[in-house]
């Protein structure tokens, strides 16, 4: 039985040191030196103080800010240590509730027609509830609010959205899409809006 128990231990002792320490101490370093933003949170600064990350959704709720998906990740969304999703399946009668409740409330708020067809994104939570993007369709029709809201052209700030637009990764994955913290930092910054 000792023959077998010291190589069993000496085997879990050198995978222990290997993959438990070695392994990630290599990934995390080769990650802070070819991916030093994005290892570090892609946190995002606004006059010298972090403001959020560009992998993360917040909740926008002032009308002159573009607003993101619905969350359901914690008590008032955008938890990021409640990171979830509703749960609730596509025939459940709270879930249809919800979306029609929502769709009302953005074609209100948006002073768009009963007859607007609303992105889905705009009414429906994603799988993390903290996802950072939202569509381009869903960002052009909250522009014009954007716009009234800041006293801007709407052809000003729907520039900006178009200068945000983040295309499909790789040329084919996803859909494009905006990233509401950097297009709403940008709306704050006037020199950024007039170019």
């Amino acid at each position: 039985m000792r023959r077998q128990l010291l190589p069993a231990l000496v085997m879990t002792l050198c995978l222990t040191v290997l993959v438990g320490v070695m392994y990630p101490l290599a990934v995390s370093g080769a990650a802070g030196i070819f991916f030093s933003h994005k290892a570090s949170g892609s946190l995002v600064e606004k006059n010298g103080k972090v403001v959020g990350s560009s992998l993360l959704g917040q909740n926008f709720t002032d009308p002159k800010y573009f607003w993101p998906r619905p969350s359901a990740a914690g008590t008032d969304g955008y938890d990021g240590l409640a990171s979830a999703a509703s749960n609730l399946g596509p025939s459940n009668p709270k879930l249809l509730d919800a979306v029609k409740d929502r769709v009302a409330a953005y074609r209100q708020a948006n002073h768009l027609a009963a007859d607007t067809a609303v992105p889905v994104d705009a009414v429906t939570g994603s799988g993390s509830g903290l996802d950072p993007a939202i569509s381009v369709a869903n960002a052009r029709l909250q522009a014009r609010r954007v716009a009234r809201s800041r006293l801007l052209d709407p052809d000003e700030v729907l520039k900006v959205v178009a200068a945000h637009t983040q295309t499909r990764q790789w040329g084919f994955l996803g859909e494009d899409s905006v990233n509401v913290l950097e297009l709403n930092l940008a709306l704050d910054r006037p020199r950024e809006r007039l170019m």
